[in-house]
């Protein structure tokens, strides 16, 4: 499993770029942009071809997007599933009942691991030294001893792949190994080759 996160700014071709990673085998869109309102969110999925909402998940107005379009499910990052407390998995089926996935954010092994709540998947960075964020340093984590369900994040492109699925994640998510790439779309295709030889 390979999922790819948006950027937090809409740049002139984000869009154009992202038709071709979906025509290129993506199949897990992280769509986050925490300074978007709900419009700027219909307006950015309204400029997507329906055919692959299925392979979206988003992160912002979860209520509204999951009942305005077919996409695939919600993200909920650290903070709101701890926000949540102890109605999180009354919130999480919520959403699961109507047939949506739903995946969470963590940032220490420990609370994944200890998580009671059933996930889709799970992410957790930094694994390595961040490409998007430069003060961001990789923690390395070992996950082989948990099993669930786990994608790294922080620092993951087609060269750190490989480490990422030995150190026993099932899944590597990215976003400046590939956006910030001069061609995202060869970048993201170099990391599904490497995450193939790898497992």
């Amino acid at each position: 499993m390979i999922l790819l996160i948006s950027p937090e700014q809409t740049s002139d071709t984000e869009i154009q770029t992202l038709h071709g990673l979906f025509e290129a085998g993506l199949q897990h869109f992280h769509f986050r942009k925490p300074e978007a309102t709900l419009e700027d969110h219909r307006v950015y999925l309204d400029q997507i071809d329906p055919a692959y909402y299925k392979y979206i998940m988003t992160h912002n107005f979860p209520q509204e997007l999951t009942q305005e379009y077919a996409i695939q499910g919600i993200h909920l990052e650290e903070r709101k599933w701890r926000a949540q407390g102890d109605q999180l998995g009354r919130y999480v089926k919520s959403f699961t009942d109507r047939g949506f996935a739903v995946s969470s954010s963590y940032h220490e092994s420990e609370d994944l691991a200890a998580q009671p709540v059933a996930f889709a998947y799970h992410l957790l960075s930094p694994v390595f030294a961040a490409i998007s964020k430069s003060d961001m340093q990789g923690r390395g984590f070992d996950v082989r001893h948990i099993p669930k369900f786990i994608a790294g994040m922080g620092g993951i492109n087609a060269h750190t792949t490989p480490e990422a699925v030995r150190l026993g994640f099932q899944g590597v998510g990215a976003l400046g190994g590939v956006w910030n790439a001069s061609d995202p779309v060869r970048a993201f295709m170099e990391m599904q080759t490497a995450f193939a030889k790898a497992n």
